[in-house]
C-alpha cells in the first residue's frame, strides 16, 4: 500500500504540472480571441475541446489497467523517456540564454493581431470558435498523452494523473477569469524543466519494471531516480550556460 502512495504522488504531480504549463499556454489564446471576436465562441470553442478530450481520457484511461503491466510499463516508459528527454532539452537551453524564453504578453499580442475585427454583431463567430478549440485541443492532446502515459505505470495512477491534470485546469481557468489577462509572470521554463526531470525519471523506473529490475526499495528508488535527474540537469543547464557564454553563442 506505501507503495502505491509512493507512485500516486509523483503520478499527480506530473499530471499538475503538465496540465498548468499547456493550459497557461492555451489560456493565452483563448484571452486574445475572446477579447477581439467574443467571450461566448471563445469559450463554448475551448469546453469543446474539453469535452472531447474528457470523452477521450474516460474511454480509453480504465482500459490501460487490462493490458499486461509489463509490457505497457516498457512501452510506455520509453514514450515519457522521448517525451520527457525533449521537454528537458528546450528548457536546459532557455535556461542557458540560448533559447528565448516564451513570452506570454508577446503571445497575446500577436494573436490579437492575427484575429482581426469580428465580423458583425452575430451569436456566434466562427474564427473565434475554431481557433479556441484548435489551441484547447492541441495543447490538450499533449496533456492527454502524459495522463494516459502515466497511467500505464500502475495501478491507480489513472485516478491520481487525471486529478493532478483537473486541478490545473482549475486553477488555470480561475485565473484567467479573474485576471482576463496573460498569466505572463507564471515561471513556465522552471515548470517545464520540472516536468521534463519528473517525466525522465518516471520513464527510466518504469522501463526498468518492464524489463523485470528489482529496484532497491522498490517504489521508493522513483524518489531517487527523480533527485539524480534533477542534478545531473541543474549541472547541464550551468555547463551550457557557460559554454555559450564563452564561445559567444547568440540567443534564438
Amino acid at each position: 500500500m506505501s507503495g502505491d502512495w509512493v507512485s500516486f504522488w509523483p503520478a499527480l504531480l506530473t499530471g499538475f504540472l503538465a496540465s498548468l504549463v499547456e493550459g497557461v499556454e492555451a489560456l493565452t489564446v483563448v484571452l486574445a480571441v475572446g477579447a477581439m471576436r467574443g467571450w461566448r465562441s471563445a469559450v463554448a470553442g475551448s469546453a469543446a475541446a474539453l469535452a472531447t478530450l474528457a470523452i477521450v481520457v474516460a474511454a480509453i484511461g480504465p482500459a490501460l489497467g487490462h493490458a499486461p503491466l509489463h509490457l505497457m510499463q516498457l512501452g510506455v516508459g520509453a514514450l515519457l523517456l522521448l517525451f520527457g528527454m525533449r521537454w528537458l532539452r528546450k528548457a536546459l537551453l532557455r535556461a542557458a540564454g540560448i533559447l528565448a524564453l516564451r513570452d506570454e504578453n508577446a503571445a497575446y499580442a500577436a494573436q490579437r493581431a492575427s484575429l482581426g475585427q469580428p465580423a458583425g454583431p452575430r451569436r456566434w463567430d466562427g474564427v473565434a470558435l475554431a481557433t479556441a478549440f484548435k489551441i484547447t485541443l492541441l495543447e490538450g492532446t499533449e496533456v492527454v498523452f502524459i495522463v494516459l502515459a502515466v497511467s500505464a505505470g500502475g495501478t491507480g495512477l489513472w485516478l491520481a494523473a487525471s486529478l493532478g491534470a483537473l486541478a490545473a485546469l482549475v486553477v488555470v481557468s480561475l485565473l484567467g477569469v479573474m485576471l482576463h489577462r496573460p498569466l505572463a509572470r507564471v515561471p513556465e521554463n522552471a515548470l517545464k524543466f520540472g516536468v521534463g526531470v519528473l517525466l525522465t525519471g518516471l520513464g527510466t523506473f518504469w522501463v526498468g519494471e518492464g524489463l523485470g529490475i528489482d529496484w532497491p526499495g522498490r517504489d521508493a528508488s522513483a524518489a531517487g531516480l527523480l533527485g539524480g535527474f534533477l542534478l545531473a540537469a541543474a549541472l547541464a543547464a550551468s555547463w551550457c550556460r557557460r559554454r555559450a557564454a564563452t564561445f559567444g553563442i547568440e540567443r534564438r
